[in-house]
């Protein structure tokens, strides 16, 4: 978790693991170094709450605007209320009372006050939806105005999950042979790659495999039908 690549990475004594890893192979002992919200991902989590709060530069726009605005229509509402009152017919504070209260209404800067909080807060459900975490209300604005966008491919716009697409055999060896054994020995590792080659295989049950050992940055190996097999780079 948060190493940037879409494959599992290894983690030596001393490494940092973050709350939510995923360990696919061996066993380890750690010690915790943060619980609750002073870890990675809460602190992680506690920015995108923070940021759906803040205020783009729009936003801090439409606050002087309605900082000015809703004054302005209040005495608006009195004025035209004191005219009905002095010269409406009557009764006039009936006329008065409903003619304040009409120019509140229309001219209420709700809408105004509203549209952009809303739209932030839509923006950053509809980021998080698609695993997208944006920092704050402004860098969400300014995206509309980009023109190029770099990614990271694999495991960003790709899944992570490869597949086997093509298998070169030489020696003259047996594809469904060779498959077979690759299959009944990577079916006891966690690994990416250990799993598109099983499922390429599509055998079930895959025969037991002896002596299985996973070899670090390596690969694996085992003993199957009385044969060492090593598996790997």
């Amino acid at each position: 978790m948060l190493t940037g690549e879409a494959v599992p990475q290894r983690k030596l004594a001393g490494d940092t693991l973050h709350a939510g890893t995923v360990m696919q192979d061996g066993s380890v002992l750690l010690r915790a170094d943060a619980i609750g919200k002073n870890t990675t991902l809460s602190r992680i989590i506690q920015l995108v709450r923070q940021a759906q709060s803040s205020k783009p530069a729009i936003g801090q726009l439409v606050d002087k605007i309605s900082a000015i605005f809703v004054p302005t229509v209040v005495v608006i509402a009195l004025l035209i209320a004191s005219v009905w009152y002095l010269f409406g017919p009557a009764p006039q504070i009936v006329y008065t009372l409903v003619i304040a209260t009409t120019v509140l209404i229309i001219a209420c800067p709700c809408a105004l006050g509203l549209a952009t909080p809303v739209a932030i807060i839509a923006g950053f459900g509809r980021a998080a939806e698609f695993g997208v975490l944006v920092r704050d209300a402004d860098a969400l604005q300014r995206a509309s105005t980009l023109s190029m966008l770099v990614f990271d491919k694999t495991g960003t716009l790709t899944e992570g999950k490869p597949r086997v697409v093509e298998i070169q055999l030489f020696d003259g060896a047996d594809e469904p042979s060779v498959l077979r054994q690759a299959a009944a020995l990577e079916q006891g590792s966690g690994h990416p790659l250990a799993q598109a080659i099983v499922a390429r295989a599509g055998l079930s049950p895959l025969p037991e495999i002896a002596q299985f050992r996973t070899i670090p940055g390596q690969g694996v190996s085992g003993i199957l039908d009385g044969i060492p097999l090593l598996l790997g780079n």
